[in-house]
């Protein structure tokens, strides 16, 4: 298992107006190096003990933010980035902290509607340490504060001081680094050791509980009450009413004999069963089938156990000549009613437990119709007829819809939303296997072309073209490792053998071109069959679930992305396509759905003032629209570049035009408020991509003979990348974080060719926050206005878990937390550790493993997080807010149990009476919750793309019946919103 370790303090970046809006892309975070002696005359070789943590992905993929690492052995660090609207979760409940017996959830106001904390202006010279009382009676009323320009000291930065600010007061000045004395910072033992000694009295706790041991004892705390701060408007979501049945539902098991695993051949065997038997012997109902083990009518059949038999036509030969014939066994029989009255009960918010077995049969009874039309692949359901384009080596993507049935205040609601995905052309395979290789099929292949050949084409479904009308399927298993002019095989018991190119032209009158090529290896592998590729052509509507590469990426992103007004007609357009009002299984059971969008009140909160550095124009703003700019404005807290290099990696780009783009960006670093150097350590250096780690540690070995004997280190190296760069980013960064420890700007050519102002501006954020300046900061936040923060010491947690892509079956998930480090919110620092594959309970929360000499240790990551807090601070913090993101609603009760309990035991594991108020945040961005504006042509409701207005949160009408969730368009330049769920407070 890979370790992660802390980093320390990176500032907050900031969005400025002219950034674009794709995804982010984080990356490894490096470890510590050990540290070698100094000798003289020059660098002795050795990384430094010195961390980063990468920011998103911008123009090649962002930034590392540099940050002081606190221990622990090296880990790799990834993440996912990206804008998105995000959809608010559900709130579980907050309220005091309680002992491991369980937590507890008193009444809960809404965020946004706490009361501020009161203005003061007493002011206490120096923290008081944990464990002893303070001068005033309650011990976190007047709390010390981080002066905004300041951070704490690191090896990197020996001129920061630490100024005690009073909960309460505001900050003085932002012009000039203070020069007041710094406390010494503790060791990570004495931390432990005041951690340990503090003494917080807990509230009481109410009535309600011990912690519950398992999902079916915990309960979601209940919607405190509707928001209403903000302006009001009215926005329209693609949620359709769907009006409830008053029909039994009755649930028969059904049993399909020989088994079989397609929930094709399942669905066509009872499709045949309905058509043979539904007059004589279903009572003339039209059941609902799931493909699997379960069947659904309107009302009872009648029988309650009966056995049919079903004759099934093999449809693997194709039309025309004789066909096989199958025949099943279906077993039919009686299991369950699904009760509507409790999902009645539950949509009034008078039960508390969804039924979940009336929900599926209703999703289920919907599908039916769509299932039959068009090929589904989970929720959704695509189509080539509803829109095909290529995406390139052999692959297009097809339009179609997603399809959800969903409980919310209004009643049942029915979620559809545009949707696209990649599927494999159906193309004659030798077309697709040209497409892969982009090269003229007449040349023998080499093993590389064989090993892609073979990745790309397993499991894939061909039919053959060499038989007329009997177009028989099958699944490519493999190639064969000879050319097919090579390929025999024994054709009688004397095992007379014969040429697969004879064997062909004998029976068929096949002459087979491409003898150079392999064959494609079908069926199982004890058995082999052959094909020639020039006979087989692939079966249309096969999905492509394994990793696109960067260009089907970009192809996929250009279909999908739709203006707000365009998605709101094709979304209208689906729905009457649909027809749900004649769709016969609807008809069945008694559905009836609206074809109008939703129209639900919503509220616009006002955008928040940011603080820069008094030394600028403008000393403060509020953004517009949720954009601002760089203009007439300087960085909070300047960070400082004395020794930088560049490597310059695109071969078109002369060395020249590198060292103008450099002297740009230095020039813009010090205009935004860095200390930044003018001139690199060395001049800029060429090098080919293929090299770069050979290149990469020649070039810091030469730095750093020239600068260690001076008692410096290199701050920061500046990458400029191809285009298309491929894999040079990744190893790069990885070689630059892991191996020699140093900060890096990546930036892409076309940006080195056109230097624009507002470009280089943007890449100064980024290289501000990974050398440990802060861009802006909160007004509020200094004037300890924050609801739910200012008013005592409050830390922030942001945790997700990083799965490896489709196929790649070995790989671990990566798990990654980040902790807000300053009572400001406005540092955070980050931790990553590697897991199981696909495992997204996080495990290092928190652990427990046997040391030799100090027997049990605790620890994890939010024990480390917490420990980082307090050194940075000098407080503990009384209240965790945890946002939890990529968590499935199937999951929302097994991740709360776990991680709620980790964050408890490294809370106790702190000292016997440490138990802070607890927050349980789930986010969802990738939901299918789309809000539009009421009314597209008012200007004062749209943003310039046509989205809704940054800070617009609904918490009605669609949201769930009784539990604390709400939508957030949290910022601007997105095209969907943010769901929050609250799962405990």
């Amino acid at each position: 298992m890979v370790r992660k370790r802390p980093t320390d303090l990176p500032g907050g970046s900031e969005s400025s107006e002219s950034q674009q809006t794709g995804g982010g892309r984080a990356g490894a975070q490096r470890p510590p190096m050990q540290q070698q002696p100094q000798h003289p005359g020059g660098y002795q070789g050795g990384g430094r003990g010195r961390g980063s943590q990468r920011g998103g992905r911008g123009d090649v993929g962002g930034g590392i933010s540099r940050q002081q690492y606190y221990g622990g052995p090296p880990e790799i660090q990834q993440g996912r980035g990206g804008h998105h609207q995000q959809q608010a979760g559900r709130r579980v409940g907050r309220g005091p902290g309680t002992p491991a017996g369980g937590p507890s959830r008193p009444p809960n106001p809404e965020l946004h509607q706490a009361t501020h904390a009161p203005y003061q202006t007493a002011v206490t010279p120096e923290a008081v340490p944990y464990g002893r009382p303070g001068p005033s009676s309650t011990m976190w009323s007047k709390p010390p504060a981080l002066e905004l320009h300041q951070h704490v000291q690191s090896p990197h930065q020996s001129d920061v001081t630490i100024q005690p600010v009073p909960y309460g007061s505001s900050t003085e000045s932002y012009s000039e680094a203070g020069s007041s004395c710094q406390p010494p910072e503790p060791t990570p033992s004495e931390v432990t050791g005041k951690l340990q000694q503090l003494v917080i009295e807990p509230e009481a706790a109410p009535s309600e509980g011990m912690q519950p041991a398992s999902s079916k004892s915990m309960r979601f705390p209940r919607r405190p009450g509707k928001g209403s701060y903000g302006t009001k408007c009215i926005v329209k979501a693609n949620h359709f009413f769907v009006e409830l049945p008053d029909k039994d539902l009755h649930q028969y098991d059904v049993t399909i004999t020989p088994e079989v695993t397609s929930r094709g051949v399942n669905r066509a065997v009872m499709g045949q069963l309905v058509r043979l038997y539904r007059e004589s012997h279903l009572g003339k109902r039209l059941p609902a089938y799931d493909g699997r083990k379960s069947l659904y009518t309107a009302g009872p059949l009648p029988f309650v156990s009966k056995e049919f038999k079903v004759p099934l036509i093999d449809e693997e030969d194709g039309p025309g000549n004789t066909r096989r014939e199958k025949e099943f066994r279906v077993a039919i029989k009686l299991a369950a009613r699904a009760d509507l009255h409790h999902l009645g009960m539950f949509l009034q918010g008078r039960q508390a437990d969804a039924p979940q077995e009336a929900l599926q049969v209703l999703d289920i009874v919907l599908r039916e119709l769509p299932t039959s039309r068009y090929c589904p692949v989970g929720r959704s359901f695509y189509s080539p007829h509803l829109g095909r384009r290529p995406l390139g080596e052999g692959l297009e993507s097809w339009r179609g819809f997603y399809q959800s049935i969903r409980p919310t205040q209004m009643g049942l609601s029915l979620n559809i939303d545009m949707s696209s995905t990649a599927f494999i052309e159906p193309l004659p395979v030798i077309d697709f296997v040209t497409q892969l290789l982009n090269k003229d099929v007449s040349r023998p292949l080499s093993d590389a072309d064989r090993v892609k050949i073979k990745k790309a084409l397993r499991g894939i479904k061909v039919e053959v073209t060499h038989r007329g009308n009997m177009r028989r399927k099958y699944r490519i298993s493999g190639l064969t490792s000879q050319a097919t002019r090579e390929l025999a095989f024994p054709v009688d018991e004397r095992r007379t053998m014969k040429s697969v190119v004879e064997y062909f032209r004998e029976t068929y009158g096949f002459v087979i071109q491409h003898t150079q090529w392999p064959c494609l290896q079908v069926g199982n592998q004890q058995k082999a069959n052959y094909l020639p590729m020039e006979v087989c052509k692939i079966v249309e509507g096969q999905r492509y679930s394994k990793r696109l590469n960067d260009r089907q990426i970009s192809a996929l992103l250009k279909v999908t992305c739709q203006r707000p007004r365009d998605r709101e007609d094709d979304i209208l357009q689906t729905v009457h396509h649909n027809a749900y009002a004649e769709d016969s299984f609807a008809n069945e059971f008694g559905i009836k759905i609206s074809e109008s969008l939703t129209k639900v009140e919503a509220r616009i909160l006002p955008a928040p003032w940011l603080k820069y550095h008094d030394s600028g124009r403008e000393k403060d703003c509020l953004p517009q629209v949720g954009q601002w700019n760089m203009m007439n404005k300087k960085m909070v807290n300047g960070g400082k570049v004395n020794s930088w290099i560049c490597i310059n990696f695109a071969r078109n780009v002369a060395e020249n035009v590198a060292r103008n783009f450099c002297h740009e960006l230095a020039q813009m670093c010090v205009t935004s408020g860095m200390t930044f150097s003018q001139e690199p350590v060395i001049p800029v250096t060429s090098a080919r991509p293929d090299q770069v780690e050979k290149v990469l540690k020649a070039t810091y070995h030469e730095v750093m003979t020239k600068l260690q004997p001076q008692g410096r280190e290199l701050d920061l190296l500046i990458v400029i990348l191809p285009d298309n760069n491929g894999f040079l980013y990744g190893d790069l960064k990885r070689i630059c974080e892991t191996d020699l420890g140093i900060v890096s700007q990546c930036c892409l050519q076309k940006h080195v060719f056109r230097v624009s102002r507002q470009y280089v501006a943007n890449v100064a954020l980024k290289i501000n926050v990974k050398v440990g300046g802060s861009n802006t900061a909160l007004v509020d936040a200094l004037n300890w206005k924050i609801p739910f923060v200012s008013d005592k010491p409050t830390i922030i947690f942001g945790a997700d878990v990083t799965h490896p892509h489709p196929g790649e079956d070995s790989s671990p998930s990566i798990a990654a937390v980040v902790a807000s480090m300053d009572l400001q919110i406005t540092k955070y620092a980050g931790l990553v550790s590697a897991q199981a594959h696909r495992q997204e309970l996080i495990q290092d929360l928190y652990k427990t493993w046997e040391d030799p000499v100090r027997g049990t240790v605790t620890g994890g990551m939010i024990k480390e997080l917490l420990v980082s807090f307090y050194k940075a601070t000098r407080h503990k913090p009384q209240r965790i807010i945890f946002y939890r993101d990529g968590v499935s609603e199937g999951q929302f009760y097994q991740v709360l149990l776990y991680e709620l309990d980790a964050i408890r035991k490294a809370c106790a594991s702190l000292g016997p009476n440490y138990h802070p108020e607890v927050t349980f945040v789930v986010v969802q961005k990738r939901h299918h919750t789309r809000l539009f504006a009421n009314n597209h042509n008012d200007k004062h409701a749209v943003d310039r793309s046509g989205n809704i207005l940054p800070g617009t949160v609904v918490d009605s009408k669609i949201c769930h019946p009784t539990e604390f969730d709400f939508y957030l368009c949290s910022h601007a330049g997105i095209q969907v919103s943010s769901y929050l769920h609250l799962m405990w407070i």
